[in-house]
């Protein structure tokens, strides 16, 4: 045999030399870990094959035991769903299995420990599948993809395994995963290099994605749907790649030379036949659903606060182990919603059921109560011995509203003292002002001489704090007068008690008097002449006229009034009733305006500030306090 043939017949071969020498290093490796005694449990449970029911089932759906496969997570309806290529090349169902355990919420795992499980498009090859897992067995999913990378996302460990418990991963029963790790290993037998698995939040139908709407993940799971439906439409698992951090399926760069990165903008592309017009048609009916759903329309609640999920199958062996259930249950497992596990031979607490089947459960978030008020304390018959008398609340206007007390070392703004809060507070309330203290409080009988009754109100042009007015009231002054603040409601309006007279009010300083609010002068009225001073009483406005025809005409400014019948006025006040507001005539005489001097007074400070003499002055009459030398009138106004 020469070089050539012998080259030919090596060259010829080299596939079945390398498989030899493959299986050659495996059964030696195998021989180290278990000796003598035969393959090892974990090789056995690994390399079982499928069972006589599942063989036939795949007959009868036309695949074959080596066909590629498709594996696709729906998290909140906790399913796996296992897809085979048919005969014809399409890919169909092949089983749905309940998940037995999920962690977390709905949403993608960002970091290590997070409880998240994975959601995305993520890439099984041999070396992912783990035949010696702590949880009987197990495949990898891959995370992170290039495009969780590039979003800075991270974790590890997170699985498809047995035993139903989760930590991030999605729990199986144990035969439940046997199965799905056979089917996965007979497909790289049939030289399918690798298999997809979608994992998805829940089903990517309209519906749900408008019962989502709220989720702050809702743009991702677009993204994630369009991956769905490009599966739906084209029956075979997508071309996934990666590009401004997002995914695109089925596409196709314009220009061969570039590539797609997930970190880098996507280069044009293209896809297949109708593809992107059909996904776009689909996101706008999604669209279009979410925002003209109303209030009306349900909404999932964001978190529902269970830590993951489980297959209502499962949990309905948990209330009655007597049920069957695709596989056997570990002797102890945590149902969602609940912090503590069950035993799995007896029927589990109804509480842990009820947490498990709620939409939500509700979470008590460590917020620090707020300090009582002294209105939320216990009576003090109640409180313990040795606490301290919460002190009475000062009485001011706020002091019936606002039952706080003031703590010690608290520096608060007085509101007693009369001024304008206490005017407030007494005319609203009707009672006098609580401006003196009880030491300096005036008798009665003066109060009661201060107060203007209230039968005969004068016009609001005639009431007024002058000086003229206050001085004919018959005051009683105390020793010590309560302090008057300046403006004063009641006073004001007639509902509280008036100011005493200026006579014996205490003189305010300057920063005070600077600061007192002014009460415009009133002009009063002119007293009539001395000859018919004592019949002509002061005349007020009538409060009620007559009849048009009845009422009188009225007479000139410079004429007496008529006499005869006169139509029905207020009552009259005669010269000797004093009032605070309409002074009579020898009232206004005997009172001493420093702001208005008399004619005489006016005269001589001429006089002294001209240096010459005056002469012709008019004597100082009643009634004409206001009137200047040489306008002597005697016309009642």
């Amino acid at each position: 045999m020469n070089l050539s043939a012998f080259s030919r017949l090596v060259g010829g071969g080299a596939a079945r030399w390398r498989m030899a020498l493959l299986s050659g290093v495996a059964a030696l490796s195998l021989a180290g870990c278990t000796g003598d005694d035969g393959p090892s449990p974990m090789m056995s449970k690994a390399m079982k094959t499928l069972s006589p029911q599942t063989v036939a089932l795949l007959q009868e759906k036309g695949m074959s035991t080596d066909s590629p496969l498709v594996v696709r997570i729906f998290k909140e309806e906790s399913e796996l769903e296992v897809w085979k290529q048919t005969t014809d090349g399409d890919y169909a169902l092949l089983k749905t299995y309940p998940i037995c355990r999920w962690s977390g919420e709905l949403g993608p795992k960002k970091t290590e420990g997070d409880r998240q499980a994975p959601e995305g498009f993520y890439t099984i090859t041999p070396g992912q599948m783990n035949p010696n897992s702590s949880y009987y067995l197990s495949f990898d999913l891959g995370f992170p993809n290039p495009y969780d990378r590039a979003l800075g996302r991270y974790g590890s460990n997170l699985m498809v395994h047995g035993d139903c418990s989760s930590r991030g991963c999605y729990a199986m029963t144990d035969e439940q995963v046997q199965e799905i790790f056979a089917l996965g290993r007979e497909s790289f037998r049939g030289g399918q290099r690798s298999f997809q698995v979608q994992a998805y939040p829940f089903r990517m139908t309209p519906e749900n994605m408008v019962r989502h709407r709220n989720n702050p993940n809702l743009a991702f799971w677009k993204m994630l749907k369009e991956g769905s439906d490009t599966f739906d439409l084209t029956k075979a698992p997508p071309k996934v790649d990666y590009c401004s951090k997002r995914y695109v399926f089925n596409a196709t760069p314009v220009d061969p030379g570039q590539k797609f990165q997930a970190s880098s903008p996507c280069p044009a592309y293209t896809q297949p036949g109708d593809l992107g017009e059909e996904l776009a048609a689909r996101q706008r009916d999604v669209a279009t659903r979410i925002a003209s759903a109303g209030a009306l329309v349900p909404v999932a609640p964001v978190k529902t606060g269970k830590d993951g999920g489980m297959h209502k199958v499962f949990l309905a062996k948990l209330e009655n182990p007597e049920l069957k259930a695709p596989g056997s249950l570990p002797p102890v497992v945590k149902p969602p919603g609940s912090d503590y596990g069950v035993a799995t031979n007896e029927p589990a607490p109804a509480e842990s059921i009820a947490l498990a089947t709620a939409a939500s459960v509700p979470t008590t978030a460590d917020v620090p109560l707020p300090t009582p008020r002294p209105t939320d304390l216990p009576p003090l018959s109640s409180q313990p011995a040795g606490t301290p008398a919460l002190p009475e609340p000062a009485a001011g206007l706020l002091a019936a509203r606002s039952p706080a007390v003031t703590a010690p070392g608290t520096e608060v703004a007085a509101l007693e003292g009369g001024g304008f809060l206490a005017s407030v507070k007494s005319f609203f309330s009707g009672a006098a002002s609580p401006t003196a203290s009880p030491a300096t409080e005036p008798p009665a009988s003066a109060a009661a001489a201060v107060v203007a009754p209230a039968a005969a109100p004068a016009p609001a042009s005639m009431t007024s704090a002058a000086p003229a007015a206050a001085a004919a009231a018959p005051v009683t002054a105390p020793a010590t007068p309560a302090p008057f603040s300046g403006f004063s409601l009641s006073s004001l309006f007639g509902g509280g008690s008036t100011r005493a007279a200026d006579t014996v009010a205490p003189a305010l300083p300057a920063e005070a008097a600077a600061v007192d609010v002014p009460v415009p002068p009133v002009r009063p009225v002119a007293a009539p002449q001395a000859a018919s001073r004592a019949s002509a009483p002061v005349v007020q406005h009538p409060v009620a006229a007559a009849a048009p025809s009845a009422r009188p005409a009225r007479a000139p400014a410079n004429s007496a009034p008529a006499t005869g019948a006169v139509p029905a006025y207020a009552a009259v006040p005669t010269p000797s009733t004093s009032y605070s507001t309409v002074p009579t005539p020898s009232a206004a005489t005997a009172a001493a305006t420093p702001a208005v001097p008399t004619p005489a007074q006016a005269s001589a400070q001429a006089s002294a500030t001209a240096g010459q003499p005056l002469s012709g002055t008019a004597p100082a009459l009643p009634g004409a306090s206001i009137l200047t030398s040489g306008s002597f009138s005697t016309t009642v106004q």
